[in-house]
């Protein structure tokens, strides 16, 4: 089966499919990866095929517009604000160029970030389309959105399914009109619904996926059978990856560090974050290993107990460090679980809250500390807590144990696999 995955976002966004796309390449099936042209280096280490799209989400979340919605932390004016940045010619661009991947193909396979662009070509082409998404999006009962607070769960089941709703249409309408003009100029197609395309026949026709654990988030009871909670989707460092000997040297020089990093997020001011870190790691006694990523954290002429770097792996770092302290992406989340550590959560939007208080929740970490309310004070008590409260790192080494002994890429190949034999017909 010739398979196109379309995976639009930040790395964190990119890497799981580039996971499940090695796996299903080593099953025998062609994938070709469609994604941000400045992700072709990651994409052909792993030995997938590369197909770009234009623009580079790294250069919007380093644009001064969005470090300051992004400082603000309100999910529906990000959402707008990369909508603007974007601009309805990328959506013209993108279809373009998902358009001639997609030529030839007999499947697209897609999370959030190239929901509506995959279903429209899935149209367009007269292809299945396969949803393998990161974080909970279909309605339940069970728990609110992942943009909602889990407080607002006190306001009853029915809020909770509502909620999920509603997080489908922030997602959805500042992306209408670009979606619609791509739809019209590039596809040939009628506009999608005003209220999105949620009920449209080729998402309910083959199962969606989970790429999460059901230790962390069990099936709700009330998804349909079609819905599969796959476990993770690991993308590990290429085999020919070697840590840096500086680094080594550091890591064996003294106790398990605390890692310390927040992904692309950015802010206007990222010296004062190394600051707060700086001085609740002195109050604490630990050293850290702190990642600079595109949010820019920097500081200079650092002490000799912190090393920093631009990037590392993290399924590499996370089992050599005390406690991983980070924004609450899917991705980094995930890796610190498994790692068997536990995590400090500093949610900036979107999702993050949703994980960060799922961590607590499990006991694997502490409260989450919305980077608006982060002080030396509150990342200096977690910190304690992380490296010192034994029932906490307990329970964080045995939920890393269950998470490592599954499988997710392999339950999602065979998934494929299922549908290459018998099409649609179990759904």
């Amino acid at each position: 089966m010739r398979i196109a995955i379309i995976a639009l976002g930040s790395q964190g966004d990119v890497q799981p499919y580039i996971a499940l796309g090695k796996g299903l390449k080593e099953a025998g099936q062609f994938v070709r990866l469609v994604t941000h042209e400045n992700f072709e280096i990651l994409v052909k280490s792993h030995g997938l095929e590369f197909w770009p799209v234009k623009g580079n989400v790294k250069d919007i979340v380093q644009s001064k517009e969005m470090r300051e919605v992004l400082e603000k932390g309100n999910f529906l004016s990000i959402t707008l604000q990369m909508a603007k940045q974007g601009g309805q010619n990328i959506a013209i661009d993108w279809a373009k160029a998902a358009l001639a991947a997609c030529q030839g193909m007999d499947m697209i396979l897609t999370g959030i970030g190239g929901l509506y662009l995959g279903l429209s070509l899935a149209e367009k082409l007269g292809l299945p389309l396969l949803q393998a998404y990161v974080f909970p999006i279909t309605p339940t009962k069970d728990f609110p959105g992942v943009i909602f607070s889990k407080s607002l769960s006190r306001l009853g089941s029915s809020f909770n399914r509502f909620s999920h709703h509603l997080t489908r249409q922030i997602l959805w309408q500042p992306l209408r009109s670009g979606d619609k003009r791509a739809r019209k100029q590039v596809l040939g197609l009628p506009p999608a619904p005003f209220w999105g395309p949620y009920n449209a026949d080729r998402l309910h026709n083959y199962p969606t996926l989970y790429g999460f654990s059901p230790s962390v988030i069990p099936k709700p009871s009330d998804w349909e059978n079609n819905i599969n909670v796959t476990g993770y989707w690991f993308l590990d460092s290429a085999s020919d990856w070697t840590p840096p000997s500086a680094l080594m040297e550091f890591l064996e020089s003294g106790s398990p560090p605390i890692y310390i990093g927040f992904g692309s997020m950015s802010n206007r001011n990222p010296e004062e974050t190394a600051d707060i870190c700086l001085q609740a790691l002195t109050e604490t006694k630990q050293r850290a290993v702190m990642l600079s990523g595109w949010g820019g954290l920097h500081k200079a002429n650092l002490p000799d107990t912190i090393f920093m770097v631009d990037s590392i792996p993290h399924s590499w770092l996370f089992s050599r460090v005390g406690a991983v302290v980070h924004h609450g992406g899917a991705g980094t989340t995930a890796a610190g679980l498994r790692a068997g550590v536990p995590s400090i959560v500093i949610p900036f939007f979107g999702d993050q809250l949703f994980w960060g208080q799922r961590v607590a929740e499990l006991g694997v970490g502490t409260e989450p500390i919305p980077r608006k309310k982060l002080t030396v004070d509150r990342l200096a008590k977690a910190i304690q807590k992380a490296v010192t409260d034994q029932t906490m790192r307990q329970r964080a080494a045995n939920l890393g144990a269950r998470i490592q002994s599954e499988d997710g890429i392999a339950k999602v190949v065979a998934v494929v696999q299922d549908i290459e034999k018998h099409g649609a017909t179990y759904r």
